[in-house]
C-alpha cells in the first residue's frame, strides 16, 4: 500500500551532511516516518536517505551523537522520478526498502511515498525511541550487560517510587515474579491459592509451580474482576493465599478482598501485569496488598522486552524475594546456597530499557486514557456494544481498550466481527479463556460471569502510538460489520 505525505511536511524531514547524529534522530523523531533525507545545503538536491536503523548500528559501531551524518555507513537508496505512476512506485518497495522519495528533473525532492505499514493496526506495540537506545548504548559500551549494574538499581528504585511501595524487585518476567512472590510466602504442595478463572493462564500456572492448588473464583460482571462475594465459599483450611488480577488495567474491588484475607489470615499477592499506573481509591495498584507484581512484556504499559518487577513494602519478603532469584544463594557467603532458588533475574540491558519506560510512564498512560475517550466517542451509538468497565473509584489505564459484542443487538457475532476487521487490517484479540477450562485444568466447574465475558468480549488495537484517524478507522470498520448500528 503505498502513501504519499503532505509536500509542507518535507522541508521538515531534510538534513544536511553535517548534520549530526543528534539532530538527524530529532528530524526523524519529527517527521514520525523514521527517515530523514539529506540534501545539498545550497541547491537542496537529494543526496541521500538515513533511516533509524542506520543510526542505531552506528551507535553501537562505537559512533558518539556528535557524529556527522555523512561519515556513518547507509545503503544506497532506491528514488523515483515524478513522472513513474503509483503502481509501479509501489514495485521498487522491499522488506528493505519502505520509503522512496520522488525526485523532479533538478533531483530535488517534490514529494516522498511510503510504505503505509499501518495498513495493519496491531492490538500493542511497543513504544522505544532516543532515550531508550541511549541507555542500552550506554550498557554495551560499558560491558555492563548482565544482571549486574547501575540500570537495575535505578529501575527498582524508580518502580518502587512509582508504585508508592517501599521495595521494588525486578525479574525476568511477570511470571517469574508471581512465582517468587508464592514462596516468598511458603506456598508449597498441598496448599490452596484463590485466583480468578478468567485471567491469562500465568496466573494459574505460577500457583501449580509452587506444587500448590489454584481454586477457581467467578469475576463480577461490572469490573471483569475477581467477585468478592465468591471468595469465602472457595476457603478452606488449606487456603493460603488470594490472588486478585487487575484484569486489562481496570483494579479489583481491594476492600471487600482485604477484609476477607485479614478474617481467614490469608496473604494478598496483586498481579498487577496489566495495570501499571491503575488506582483503586487513589492508591496504585500493586502497593495495596502484601505484594504486587507486574509485567515488562513487549505488550504492556511500559516494557522491557521480558520481564517482571515485585513490589513490597515487607522487608523480610524484599529480602526472601532477592535470594530465590538468585539461585538461592546468600548474601553473606557466595556461592553459598541454604535454599532451592531460580535464576530469575533481569538484565542490566532490560533494565536500562526499563529506566527510559519509567521516564515516561505518565505520559503513556495519559496516551492510554485519550485512547480510551476516543474509542467511547467513535463507538458511541451502536448497538450491541458493552464498554469496558469504569467504576467511580478506580481508575482504569485501559492496557487493552476491550469490548463485549452482544450479537443479537450488533447483528453477528464477536467472532465474526473478529473477522472480518482482519480483513480490513485490523488486528483484535479475544478475551483470555477461563482457566477452568483449559486442558491443564479442566475442572468440570461452570463460571457463568467469566464464560459469558470470555465469550463475547475482544481487545481493540490500543497501542500508545495510535493517532485519532487510526482509530476512527477502527470504528468506522466496527460499524460498518454491524448491521444494527443507530444510522
Amino acid at each position: 500500500m503505498v502513501k504519499k505525505i503532505d509536500r509542507n511536511k518535507i522541508a521538515e524531514m531534510c538534513i544536511f551532511p553535517d548534520s549530526t547524529l543528534r539532530r538527524t534522530m530529532e528530524c526523524i523523531n519529527r517527521s514520525r516516518l523514521g527517515a530523514a533525507f539529506i540534501i545539498d545545503a545550497q541547491t537542496s538536491q537529494f543526496l541521500g536517505l538515513v533511516v533509524d536503523g542506520d543510526i542505531r548500528r552506528a551507535l553501537l559501531k562505537g559512533q558518539d551523537l556528535e557524529t556527522k551524518i555523512e561519515f556513518i555507513e547507509r545503503p544506497e537508496p532506491k528514488t523515483a522520478n515524478i513522472e513513474l505512476k503509483t503502481t509501479e512506485i509501489s514495485k521498487l518497495f522491499s522488506e528493505r526498502i519502505r520509503i522512496i522519495p520522488i525526485l523532479d528533473s533538478k533531483n530535488k525532492i517534490v514529494d516522498v511515498a511510503f510504505y503505509d505499514q499501518r495498513m495493519h493496526l496491531p492490538v500493542a506495540e511497543p513504544v522505544l525511541g532516543e532515550r531508550e537506545l541511549a541507555l542500552v548504548k550506554d550498557c554495551i559500551m560499558s560491558n555492563w550487560v548482565s544482571s549486574i549494574g547501575k540500570y537495575v538499581d535505578r529501575f527498582e528504585e524508580l518502580f518502587a517510587n512509582f508504585c508508592g511501595s517501599k521495595y521494588a524487585i525486578s525479574t525476568s518476567s511477570g511470571t517469574s515474579a508471581l512465582h517468587l512472590a508464592l514462596l516468598a510466602l511458603g506456598i508449597h504442595q498441598g496448599d490452596e491459592v484463590i485466583v480468578p478463572t478468567l485471567t491469562f493462564i500465568a496466573t494459574a500456572s505460577s500457583v501449580s509451580y509452587t506444587g500448590a492448588n489454584p481454586v477457581f473464583v467467578d469475576s463480577e460482571y461490572k469490573t471483569w474482576n475477581i467477585d468478592p462475594d465468591k471468595i469465602e465459599e472457595a476457603i478452606s483450611p488449606n487456603t493460603k493465599a488470594i490472588i486478585p488480577v487487575h484484569l486489562y488495567g481496570h483494579p479489583a474491588n481491594m476492600d471487600p478482598i482485604l477484609e476477607i484475607a485479614k478474617c481467614n489470615n490469608l496473604a494478598v499477592i496483586e498481579d498487577a501485569a496489566e495495570a501499571h499506573g491503575a488506582e483503586y481509591k487513589a492508591r496504585k495498584v500493586g502497593g495495596i496488598g502484601d505484594i504486587g507484581i507486574f509485567s515488562f512484556y513487549g505488550n504492556k504499559i511500559i516494557t522491557t522486552g521480558e520481564g517482571g518487577m515485585i513490589v513490597t513494602n515487607d522487608s523480610w519478603i524484599a529480602e526472601r524475594v532477592r535470594r530465590l532469584r538468585n539461585h538461592g544463594m546468600s548474601t553473606t557467603r557466595r556461592y553459598w546456597h541454604p535454599h532451592l532458588g531460580y535464576n530469575y533475574r533481569l538484565t542490566n540491558i532490560q533494565a536500562a530499557i526499563g529506566v527510559a519506560q519509567i521516564e515516561k510512564i505518565e505520559s503513556i498512560v495519559k496516551a492510554k486514557l485519550e485512547i480510551a475517550r476516543h474509542y467511547a466517542i467513535g463507538l458511541k451509538g451502536i448497538r450491541g456494544i458493552t464498554f469496558p468497565p469504569k467504576e467511580e473509584w478506580a481508575k482504569n489505564v485501559y492496557w487493552l481498550y476491550s469490548i463485549l459484542i452482544e450479537e443479537k443487538s450488533f447483528g453477528i457475532s464477536r467472532d465474526e466481527l473478529i473477522r472480518q476487521l482482519k480483513d480490513m487490517g485490523i488486528e483484535t484479540r479475544p478475551l483470555f479463556l477461563p482457566a477452568h477450562t483449559q486442558p491443564i485444568y479442566h475442572t468440570g466447574q461452570r463460571f457463568m460471569v467469566s464464560e459469558e465475558l470470555a465469550s463475547r468480549g475482544l481487545s481493540l488495537p490500543s497501542s500508545v502510538s495510535m493517532q485519532h484517524h487510526e482509530i476512527d478507522r477502527v470504528c468506522s470498520a466496527i460499524k460498518k460489520c454491524s448491521s444494527k448500528h443507530e444510522k
